[in-house]
């Protein structure tokens, strides 16, 4: 479809980045992360937002070390999202919280958002449901050919990848509990704020074109 080619162009200019699996310490942050949005709106500035969390202990982790790694992760996704969507965060459903953290998470990892389009939605076009290890280990050899980084990774960490990713797909309610694909459903105000900030966020949900074109306002 034509709005398709926008999209592509899009994965052409990201192609040379490098993949940052930091996405290992945690997962989708649900229940975290709407109080690390809500902090935002009282001073509007995300390093005093980092300091507060911190001295505050808001996502309550039990050590200092796994409380700045994980709100650094966490705030760092947040910021790629406008405050129509970080509000949303906040007074949003089920769904639209998840569908957020979703596109707030692919966003900050180039590596989930090619997962993501390249494996995820193409399989649910093609009508092959079931999401496999082997999926992802194909996908992983192919990308470790043009990523360097990806083959310094040793068996344990590539296979904490795998663990971790299909585990936020999970939460995301992008993968059922079985590991199949999950269609999902939009409201009209998370479809609003996606198509107001970056319609090729529609992209790393399973949704054919033609639901894409029908969400878009």
């Amino acid at each position: 479809m034509e709005f398709l080619k926008d999209f592509d162009s899009r994965s052409i200019l990201m192609a040379d980045l490098e993949y940052n699996m930091s996405f290992t310490a945690g997962g989708l942050f649900y229940l975290e992360s709407p109080d690390i949005a809500e902090i935002y709106f009282d001073c509007k500035n995300w390093e005093a937002v980092k300091e507060k969390a911190h001295s505050d202990n808001t996502i309550q982790s039990k050590t200092q070390a796994s409380l700045k790694r994980f709100s650094r992760e966490i705030i760092s996704r947040l910021q790629l999202l406008n405050e129509d969507q970080l509000a949303l965060l906040l007074t949003g459903n089920d769904q639209e919280k998840k569908g957020l953290l979703w596109i707030a998470t692919c966003k900050k990892h180039k590596f989930i958002n090619d997962f993501a389009v390249e494996v995820v939605r193409e399989k649910f076009l093609h009508l092959d449901f079931k999401m496999t290890y082997r999926d992802f280990d194909v996908f992983f050899n192919k990308k470790a050919e043009w990523h360097q980084e990806l083959e310094k990774l040793t068996t344990t960490t590539r296979n904490k990848i795998r663990q971790v990713l299909f585990r936020m797909m999970r939460e995301a309610d992008i993968l059922l509990p079985n590991d199949e694909i999950n269609r999902i459903h939009f409201s009209q105000r998370l479809s609003k704020t996606i198509s107001k900030s970056n319609k090729a966020d529609f992209l790393v949900f399973p949704l054919p074109d033609v639901e894409i074109s029908r969400l878009m306002v």
